[in-house]
């Protein structure tokens, strides 16, 4: 009878076991530590593909030097929406079902680079086809981005696959120029984001550039709408801690920058971590490194979910891979 109950509890134990296995396996799989996700992922199915995303991006920074910070653009907005799937990048589709999320005001006539995008599929859909998802290109392209404008270069998380929908209500509610600390606080703590991640992942517009009505000047000077400002003076095509400085002076161009600094929340929150950047460089790029690698790990989908687009623009129209 003891022996009997003894190999019954054994039993339940290990299906307990197995149970926590399968859970964990799952959890993995829909958003977990790193989701599976790995920076050798393509070592072997595609061992050129950082080298290819490079060379695209290099070619097009000779005729616009505002491509890189466009693309790290897209991956903050991509990520932002539905988690990092690409679905930013898909266009209008009515036979799919598809309403683009690049016309929602914080995307339209505001988000670039796509032809940049396509032209990276291109390439690495000639050397290693059916391989490379477009929201791994858009992780790649904004790592290679900084890289190349003198910012920290990272291990990139790899291995995500392409979402087949969009969501227009989430993408209506990205940040904006306009909105407060304490909305930018909730925007990012909703996607597991703190302050650091905040202050950190604002510091890409050290390279940006924006409209002019989003600014605090809203285009004086004789500015025609649409005109373009540098959101950091100093060095505008540079990716360095001068933006720091700027909002410590109280001369940022978008009012979500200087609210960091001036919001009454600031001095306990965002405030003191603006000053470290300011006076570390060095602090500033593992900051921010480690908050792109976390950005880049909201929710992608990995394994058997969503698909690799033969197209970033649209979902595939029958089974590709």
């Amino acid at each position: 009878m003891a022996a009997s109950s003894s190999s019954s509890s054994a039993s339940r134990l290990l299906l307990t076991v197995a149970l926590v296995l399968v859970l964990s396996h799952g959890a993995l799989a829909h958003g977990g530590s790193h989701a599976g996700l790995s920076s050798s992922f393509y070592d072997s199915s595609c061992p050129s593909t950082r080298d290819i995303v490079r060379r695209v991006i290099q070619d097009a920074r000779v005729t616009d030097a505002r491509i890189p910070a466009s693309l790290i653009r897209l991956h903050f907005h991509d990520c932002f929406v539905n988690g990092c799937d690409g679905s930013l990048l898909l266009d209008d589709d009515a036979s799919s079902g598809i309403r683009t999320e690049k016309k929602v005001p914080g995307n339209n006539r505001s988000a670039r680079g796509f032809t940049v995008v396509d032209d990276i599929k291109r390439a690495l859909e000639k050397a290693c086809p059916g391989i490379i998802s477009c929201a791994d290109i858009l992780a790649l392209a904004a790592e290679i981005s900084v890289e190349l404008a003198g910012g920290p270069s990272w291990s990139v998380p790899l291995g995500r696959r392409d979402g087949t929908k969009t969501n227009i209500e989430s993408a209506n509610d990205l940040p904006s120029p306009f909105d407060s600390l304490k909305i930018l606080q909730e925007k990012f703590k909703k996607l597991g984001l703190d302050n650091t991640d905040l202050v950190a992942l604002q510091g890409a517009h050290t390279f940006g550039r924006a409209q002019c009505q989003f600014t605090q000047q809203n285009c004086t000077a004789g500015q025609k709408r649409g005109s373009l400002v540098n959101l950091d003076v100093v060095t505008p095509d540079v990716f360095d801690n001068k933006y720091y400085g700027i909002l410590l002076k109280g001369r940022a161009q978008l009012p979500s920058d200087q609210v960091m600094m001036s919001d009454p929340v600031a001095a306990a929150t965002t405030a003191p971590i603006v000053r470290r950047f300011s006076g570390s460089q060095k602090d500033l790029f593992k900051n921010f490194a480690a908050s792109m690698v976390k950005m880049g790990n909201i929710s992608p989908l990995t394994g058997r979910d969503g698909e690799i687009r033969k197209s970033c623009r649209r979902v595939n129209k029958k089974p590709y891979y």
